[in-house]
C-alpha cells in the first residue's frame, strides 16, 4: 500500500506538467497524462532500479514530463532533449514551477546528432509512434541502443508491430530484457481527432544495450 500511495503521489505531481500549448502533427506530439507518465516511470526507476543515482536522458523531452519525473525519483542528472523550441520552453517553465529547475537541463537537438554514446546510465523516451512520419520511432531506437546501458521506448502495441519492433532492436545490437503492456489515455489534440479522449495500446520496452 506504501508503494500504491507513492506511485498515485508521483502521478498528481505530473498531472501540473503543461501540455505543449500548440502541437505540431509532424512531431506527433500529444501530452502524457501523469498517471500513465508515473507507469513509465515506476517500471524504470523503482520496479528495475534504473533512475535512482543515475545520468537519465529524456529523448524527444517535449514539455519534460518524464525528465521531471525522474528528478523527482532521484536521478544524478536529467538531460532533456527535444527540436522544438516551443515545447523546450513550456519544459523549462514546467521545471521552475515544481521547484526542479536546479535538477534537470533541456538543451535543443536532433537526438540522432547527439554525441552520447556511453555517457549515460538510462534514456527514457516516448517517441512519435510512426503514424504521420513513417520510420519516426526506429530513429529514437537507432539513436538510443549504445548509449546509454538501458533504454526505455514506449510504442504503440499490435502484435506485428512488436514482432517487428522487436527483431529491430535485436538487429540494433539491443536486448529486450522486459516489457510493460499497458492502455494510455490521449486527450483530444488535433483538428481529425474525433473523440474527446482516445484509449491506445501501448507497451514499454526495457533494452539493455550490450
Amino acid at each position: 500500500m506504501k508503494s500504491l500511495s507513492r506511485l498515485r503521489h508521483l502521478a498528481m505531481i505530473l498531472e501540473n506538467v503543461k501540455p505543449h500549448p500548440n502541437p505540431k502533427v509532424y512531431f506527433e506530439q500529444y501530452s502524457l497524462r501523469g498517471d500513465d507518465a508515473a507507469r513509465i516511470l515506476w517500471f524504470a526507476g523503482v520496479v528495475n532500479d534504473d533512475i535512482l543515482g543515475k545520468r537519465v536522458l529524456d529523448a524527444g523531452c517535449g514539455t519534460g514530463v518524464l525528465g521531471l519525473g525522474a528528478v523527482l525519483l532521484g536521478a544524478e542528472m536529467v538531460l532533456g532533449v527535444d527540436l522544438d523550441d516551443e515545447a523546450l520552453k513550456v519544459a523549462l517553465d514546467n521545471a521552475k514551477s515544481l521547484g526542479l529547475y536546479f535538477g534537470i537541463c533541456f538543451v535543443r537537438a536532433d537526438i540522432s546528432h547527439l554525441p552520447l554514446a556511453k555517457r549515460l546510465d538510462t534514456i527514457i523516451q516516448n517517441p512519435p509512434f510512426g503514424v504521420h512520419r513513417r520510420g519516426a520511432d526506429r530513429i529514437f531506437l537507432e539513436a538510443a541502443i549504445g548509449s546509454a546501458k538501458v533504454v526505455y521506448s514506449l510504442h504503440k502495441y499490435t502484435p506485428s508491430n512488436h514482432a517487428f519492433l522487436s527483431n529491430f532492436i535485436s538487429k540494433l545490437g539491443g536486448r529486450l530484457s522486459s516489457h510493460l503492456r499497458f492502455t494510455i489515455t490521449i486527450p483530444h489534440t488535433f483538428n481529425f481527432h474525433r473523440e474527446v479522449k482516445r484509449k491506445v495500446n501501448v507497451i514499454l520496452y526495457r533494452i539493455l544495450c550490450v
